[in-house]
């Protein structure tokens, strides 16, 4: 007998989507067919309904152990649920201490073990002051690692410079784990800002101006000599701009093994709004012109970025009340608005297939950082998935928001894909607006199904 039937949703697949049956057995997918005859102890109708392969968001900040005021695993992760999300990667900022060390990450695992809602992952971080404990983090069991090519804004974590990150992309090669970059130029943004900040002019304009696309295509450009050199797995987290899109695709046609993430943000957003939204707006690399937005948009329906990750990194609402825009937190709060956000502005207004959503926030991650049996509605893989009202639309508000603090620049829009219920390894963890952690979850390794 299985334990669950989800009956006549329409199951989004990487060959398509089709209106089928998908029964559940100890946690994973049994039987997938048009009409599954067996009994179940539980079954639920789906007709009308899109069921979708869970989110793996694999780039969020919830900042604990240390600063979970700033949002916290548990609320972090229930947001992330009622998005439709089953797997998120913890970066190891801003929570304190950073997890540069085995000790850091035993600390984010008990806290992840104790309060989560899905499954998770966490990245180790690359800095000037933890190249030696890199191999430690990965005998832990970290996803991969994180380098900042800028300042962090985090005196605990500072920025690689080219030959930590050169010496960090050794080692990560060697132990056959993936660097991921913030790929913008320190010395061209901080000599930049300076400039404008010594002159008294600190508004959002002089922001933007401080750090241009040509600051994040330098970084860029650097970030993928070094992983040639190397041999190293490059993932490059939140490209802003169309054009760093082409430039770090041209390289991987010649042979540079990176993958390319871009956020919901900036693909929602251009410069011109950032006078209206304010702090909420802010992030770096900063959201671009409309003619860049374009190019990023061309690159995303043509397969080009493989991932779209939430990069959600919020903070107590007086960090973003000021009147010296360098000096607010910068961080946009989204990860409950990702999947809607990329229906409304692609899958509604671009004529983005679904499966191509379905392969940014769920197929590719898997795939790229080797999570076995995760990502797809596939028989003998983790039942991770999401029921999905694409009839129905609904303007979001802060009483829909489930993070600790309910700011979100996505407030006030109408977005498409209401997500009804969403599940992990078969245990329904949301559903109508409220949340249910799971029995377990499980952090999950690289080339492993997880481990309690």
């Amino acid at each position: 007998m299985l334990d669950l039937i989800v009956r006549g949703g329409s199951l989004v697949t990487p060959k398509g989507v089709r209106r089928a049956d998908l029964g559940i057995l100890d946690g994973q997918t049994a039987q997938i067919a048009p009409e599954i005859a067996e009994p179940a102890r539980q079954e639920i109708p789906a007709e009308g309904l899109h069921i979708l392969p869970g989110l793996i968001d694999v780039h969020v900040h919830f900042n604990e152990p240390g600063q979970a005021h700033w949002e916290g695993i548990e609320t972090g992760s229930a947001a992330f649920a009622a998005g439709g999300g089953t797997v998120f990667f913890d970066m190891p900022l801003n929570s304190l201490p950073c997890t540069l060390n085995a000790r850091a990450f035993q600390q984010k695992l008990s806290a992840m073990q104790a309060a989560s809602c899905s499954d998770f992952a966490l990245w180790g971080g690359l800095t000037p002051a933890n190249l030696e404990h890199l191999p430690e983090l990965a005998e832990s069991g970290v996803i991969g690692f994180k380098a900042f090519m800028a300042s962090s804004g985090l005196v605990e974590f500072p920025h690689a410079d080219d030959a930590t990150l050169y010496e960090g992309m050794r080692v990560a090669a060697r132990l056959g784990l993936p660097v991921a970059v913030h790929a913008e130029s320190d010395a061209l943004t901080a000599h930049l800002s300076q400039q404008m900040r010594t002159s008294g002019r600190t508004t959002w304009r002089e922001y933007l101006a401080s750090r241009p696309v040509f600051t994040e295509l330098e970084a860029i450009q650097r970030a993928l000599l070094l992983a040639k050199e190397t041999g190293c797995k490059l993932h490059i987290v939140h490209i802003s701009s169309g054009a760093g899109v082409v430039l770090a695709a041209e390289a991987r046609a010649s042979g540079v093994d990176v993958s390319l993430e871009t956020c919901p943000h900036y693909l929602a957003f251009t410069e011109a709004d950032l006078e209206r939204l304010g702090a909420l707006g802010k992030c770096a690399p900063p959201l671009r012109s409309s003619s860049q937005q374009s190019l990023l948009w061309d690159q995303v329906l043509h397969g080009v970025v493989d991932i779209i990750g939430s990069d959600h990194s919020p903070s107590p609402p007086e960090l973003k009340r000021g009147t010296d825009f360098f000096a607010l937190w910068g961080g946009i709060s989204g990860v409950q608005s990702t999947l809607p956000v990329l229906l409304t502005e692609g899958w509604q207004r671009r004529g983005l297939a679904l499966e191509q959503v379905a392969a940014m926030l769920s197929f590719n991650p898997a795939k790229r950082f080797g999570l076995i049996a995760k990502g797809q509605l596939k028989t003998g893989f983790d039942a991770d998935f999401c029921l999905v009202d694409l009839a129905q639309s609904k303007t979001l508000t802060a009483h829909d928001l489930l993070y600790r603090h309910r700011q979100s620049p996505y407030l006030g829009r109408s977005l498409v894909g209401v997500v009804q219920q969403t599940w992990v390894r078969g245990q329904r963890v949301y559903a109508e607006g409220k949340i249910k952690k799971p029995v377990e979850v499980r952090l999950v390794t690289r080339g492993a199904t997880g481990v309690q």
